[in-house]
């Protein structure tokens, strides 16, 4: 496992375009803190993000995991050019005739992105205390950690997406096409999401049930929107008459979703490299 995550390490880091994405992807989670910096004043208002509540615990786990799940892309890049340059390099029939099998291949890519994933998630929960204890006005431990089923979101969530990015390296090869068939796929979930919910099933809960077995949308169900989650935005809601009855939590049958959709798109890829002549 080690010889295996060795190999793709060096890939990447000697790659100068992966090397400057990864590195950007982590220097972008850091800009999720200038955000308590933004202040302005408008006459004699005063505003500053950090007040709203935003780094309050335990919501700030909640707002800084579905903040860090948009950068996400940065890092499908490079997952879908490093598998991409597989094929463009002949590293991939390099490393076959070098002894590595098929399914060691796809273990390999596998690794990585766990890899990914847990860094990811390490540095987002190291962050979130740090801006937490910083700017929250709950700091007791029974708080601090009362929501960290959304840490579990982000792994699951990374986890899921960069699989389904590696499926896509290893089906299109090129990874412009890879990206572009990413974002087919998403317009594609949302007018079947359209479609199921305005034409077919108007009303009731069915179209959502039927939607919540989509890949990309099983992932983004994971970590919904935490903007009006905030009291104060709950408070506008409230004085226009507008109730708010989204469930903020995070779905179990979400968690199951996405680990399955991650097997089925790591089976795919391995049946696909198994079979395809090289």
């Amino acid at each position: 496992m080690k010889r295996l995550l060795s190999i793709e390490l060096q890939k990447i880091w000697l790659n100068k375009a992966s090397r400057v994405l990864t590195l950007t992807y982590f220097i972008l989670l850091l800009f999720i803190a200038l955000i308590a910096s933004i202040k302005f004043d408008i006459g004699n208002i005063h505003f500053q993000v950090a007040e709203m509540g935003i780094f309050n615990f335990p919501y700030i786990w909640h707002f800084n995991t579905y903040a860090a799940a948009i950068l996400k892309l940065f890092l499908a890049i490079v997952i879908v050019s490093m598998m991409a340059n597989e094929y463009s390099y002949g590293t991939l029939k390099q490393n076959l005739i070098d002894g590595l099998s098929k399914k060691e291949f796809i273990l390999s890519k596998f690794v990585t992105i766990l890899m990914f994933a847990v860094c990811s998630t390490v540095f987002v929960f190291i962050l979130t205390l740090i801006l937490g204890y910083s700017f929250s006005s709950y700091t007791e431990f029974g708080i601090v950690f009362s929501d960290l089923e959304y840490i579990l979101a982000f792994f699951v969530k990374l986890v899921g997406f960069f699989s389904f990015c590696l499926f896509l390296g290893i089906l299109v090869k090129r990874s412009a096409f890879a990206l572009g068939f990413l974002l087919v796929w998403n317009i594609i979930e949302a007018i079947a999401n359209g479609i199921l919910s305005f034409q077919i099933f108007p009303e009731g809960k069915t179209a959502g049930y039927i939607t919540q077995f989509f890949p990309l949308n099983a992932m983004s169900n994971l970590i919904v929107e935490p903007i009006s989650r905030l009291s104060i935005i709950k408070s506008i809601g409230t004085q226009m008459g507008v109730e708010n009855l989204k469930d903020y939590s995070v779905p179990f049958s979400a968690i199951v979703i996405v680990f399955c959709w991650t097997m089925i798109f790591l089976f795919l890829s391995y049946r696909i490299l198994k079979n395809r002549d090289l």
